[in-house]
């Protein structure tokens, strides 16, 4: 069936005041969130930090209402006051329920923050994760290697975290010498807010970093996991033994290793249907390539996004580039159990640069390639129908 065309462009949204307003603040608590001099908070604060509450309280004003009397109120704000609550003018997909900037137990910032910061059009770090895939494609390309691009793709899904000793395992592999200058550039020495009594401490879900909490417990990051009760704690690392560890800058954490996670589970479950699965092909010009028995292709790009409004308006056509036959993005399954109307924001915001494309849960998925095997030629079977409209709890997502 055809293709719903957006009720709101990404120039819609522009024409709201609040939206700048959104991404300075979030960019202004992102930038305090790497500040770990707690003089930084005195008089005069950061240059970006004092132009958000500036903003904020002009913002207020004119909305005769109480504005934050200073940057630590204007941080309490983001810690317990849902966006929704704000006296911004924002477009009605730009916030979803209960949306914070500061997670209120980690006190730091959320996904949806730094989806903010980061996907925003005048951000100064604008597609940062992107600029360090492509630096690495065309590194790789130049040195007509092609599993060294697959090499450091699998380095930051399964490695976000390293110690000196992976350190050096990284710098002598052969197979990374095309990225190694970029490695040295991504990967950065842990805060010491991530130590607790001598150890810094993995996610055994994630892999990442766990931060540790006044209470005793820990914090990851991911909202996946959290969403699964507490991190179980994986390696221990104890900074008199390596001392301070290396991670994965949080631009690529989130936005190349959350993601990441999800595709292996993806190519996972589709090896069991006995799919043959090629990895992020043609030097990741999408992440799964799916080919079915017939020959018939699926192209699939997965995403891990908090604000679905955010990735409609990210998204773009999927290069034919190897060629297929049908492509879609796909979205983790507990993003819609978390908003049940995620797919609707999506598909409202989707701009005409996405050519409609669908979305669909990891389930849905499955569940479509489950329906191509059996030699059904319904809605079930195909991309486009599956994705389009189709409930979260609908009969594809079985």
């Amino acid at each position: 069936m055809p293709s719903p065309q957006p009720s709101v462009s990404l120039a819609d949204w522009s024409t709201h005041a609040g939206v700048t307003l959104l991404h300075t603040i979030a960019t202004a608590v992102v930038q305090l969130a790497e500040i770990t001099d707690l003089e930084a908070f005195a008089l005069p604060y950061p240059a970006e930090a004092q132009r958000a509450l500036d903003r904020m309280v002009l913002a207020c004003l004119l909305q005769e209402a109480r504005p934050p009397r200073s940057l630590p109120e204007l941080l309490v704000w983001c810690r317990t006051r849902p966006v929704e609550d704000w006296p911004l003018e924002l477009p009605r997909d730009a916030f979803g329920p209960d949306d914070l900037l500061i997670d209120p137990d980690s006190t730091r910032p959320t996904q949806l923050c730094h989806e903010w910061w980061i996907r925003t059009r005048d951000s100064a770090a604008e597609q940062y994760d992107r600029a360090v895939i492509h630096s690495a494609m065309r590194l790789c390309r130049e040195s007509e290697a092609p599993e060294s691009y697959t090499a450091f793709r699998r380095l930051l899904v399964e490695r976000p975290v390293l110690t000196g000793n992976d350190m050096f395992e990284v710098a002598t592999d052969l197979y990374l010498d095309p990225v190694r200058e970029l490695i040295e550039q991504i990967y950065h020495r842990v805060p010491d807010s991530f130590c607790s009594d001598g150890a810094y401490v993995t996610c055994a879900r994630c892999l990442t970093l766990l931060v540790p909490l006044t209470d005793g417990g820990w914090w990851c990051e991911r909202d996946h996991c959290r969403r699964q009760g507490q991190p179980p704690p994986g390696r221990t690392l104890r900074a008199d033994e390596i001392g301070t560890p290396w991670q994965l800058s949080r631009p690529l954490r989130q936005f190349v290793t959350g993601p990441g996670r999800a595709e292996a589970d993806l190519e996972r479950k589709l090896r069991t249907l006995r799919l043959p699965v090629e990895m992020w092909p043609g030097f990741d010009t999408y992440d799964l390539r799916i080919t079915f028995p017939d020959g018939w292709v699926w192209a699939v790009d997965v995403k891990d996004w908090a604000h679905p409004g955010l990735l409609g308006q990210a998204a773009i056509e999927v290069r034919q580039q190897p060629p297929y036959d049908e492509a879609c993005w796909v979205v983790p399954r507990y993003r819609v159990d978390t908003r049940p109307d995620y797919l609707e924001v999506y598909a409202r915001n989707r701009t005409p640069a996405a050519g409609g494309l669908p979305l669909l849960t990891d389930r849905q998925l499955v569940a479509a390639a489950r329906a191509r095997l059996r030699g059904e030629t319904s809605p079930a079977a195909h991309l486009a129908q599956a994705g389009d409209g189709t409930p979260a709890n609908g009969a594809f997502d079985a």
